[in-house]
């Protein structure tokens, strides 16, 4: 019985030997087709990755401003109960200051009417598209050759089909808009929240290191008026209804409780007009990057070694096999890179 199961054991050893050997046979009679498709490839992704623009990266990291007095551990608890933290015994805020939940921040860097204002006040869209600007100038090229297909699509669909009088009015091609910047703000700006360090990181990428740092700060600046105007716009409100009631009301107790939630919504507008640190705090304000975020080259060159020898080993394997069941294949490759190697 040992006998018998040491001449399975080296059996199956001398055909694992055999099979190593044949699979090796077959990459080393391709080799040329394989060393043709991996030098290829890795030369090609050289290039392409030479050409690609260098990309740069700000970062900015905020919190939202704690309430006088409380811990982070109550901080937390209110920005996540929201409405119902008074009604759990948390506060939400001291008189004269506010707090933003965590979420509703990450939701105003985020939106529309944030990142509208920015592009309006610091006038953005000949930065972002500055291939479309002419700076001598001062006015956007127009006349150019368009190459995005969609364009000649939808102008050639125009003229064939009769107008639509309901249709909103078309916009000039040669010159982007707001909705144009905030598709473009889209792809540049990246914003993510840390609910367990109740922080919100801010990264902007751009080719320009300076104008990748600009453009943070500009989004935080523009946050910070927005904070601050409708809480100002908020207050006053307030206040106007809280001294029309006063005006109404001759109960002392009741007018002394309007008093001081006028007081209240005085000091909100007063705090509100210093800004700083008013909703958020910038714990890591956005720094001009020194080295380049992408393309990182080297990776790109070496996944594509890895890939086009993959490749290439399959296509061995593949024509090994047409080969040996005589099964033609029409192969439209260059003759030269697909041929047998000798």
């Amino acid at each position: 019985m040992t006998d018998e199961l040491k001449n399975i054991n080296q059996t199956t050893t001398e055909e694992d030997e055999i099979n190593l050997l044949d699979l090796w046979r077959v990459v080393w009679g391709h080799r040329k087709m394989i060393s043709r498709i991996v030098l290829i490839t890795v030369v090609a992704t050289a290039v392409v990755s030479l050409i690609m623009t260098n990309i740069y990266q700000s970062k900015a990291i905020i919190a939202p401003v704690m309430p006088k007095g409380s811990t982070t551990a109550e901080s937390s608890l209110a920005q996540q109960l929201g409405p119902l933290a008074g009604m759990a015994g948390v506060s939400l805020a001291s008189p004269g200051s506010t707090v933003v939940p965590l979420p509703e921040l990450v939701s105003l860097l985020k939106s529309n009417i944030v990142r509208g204002k920015m592009i309006q006040k610091y006038n953005l869209l000949p930065i972002l598209f500055e291939d479309r600007w002419d700076a001598e100038k001062k006015d956007w090229k127009r006349g150019g050759l368009i190459l995005n297909p969609l364009v000649w699509i939808r102008k050639a669909v125009g003229a064939l089909l009769p107008a639509d009088p309901h249709a909103p009015k078309k916009k000039d091609d040669d010159v982007p808009d707001i909705q144009d910047g905030l598709r473009k703000l889209e792809e540049i700006v990246t914003v993510k929240e840390n609910i367990k360090e109740n922080t919100i990181g801010i990264t902007v990428d751009y080719p320009d290191p300076e104008l990748s740092a600009i453009m943070a700060n500009y989004l935080l600046e523009t946050l910070n008026d927005h904070l601050t105007g409708e809480a100002k716009r908020v207050a006053k409100i307030n206040k106007d209804y809280l001294e029309d009631q006063l005006a109404k009301n001759s109960d002392l107790f009741i007018r002394q409780k309007i008093y001081n939630l006028i007081a209240d919504q005085v000091e909100m507008m007063t705090m509100a007009e210093v800004k700083e640190n008013f909703a958020f705090k910038v714990l890591d304000p956005p720094m001009v990057p020194d080295q380049k975020s992408k393309p990182k080259r080297t990776l790109m060159v070496i996944l594509s070694l890895f890939v086009s020898l993959f490749v290439g080993v399959f296509l061995a394997f593949f024509k090994e096999y047409l080969e040996k069941n005589n099964i033609q294949l029409e192969v439209s490759w260059p003759k030269w890179l697909w041929r047998q190697s000798k």
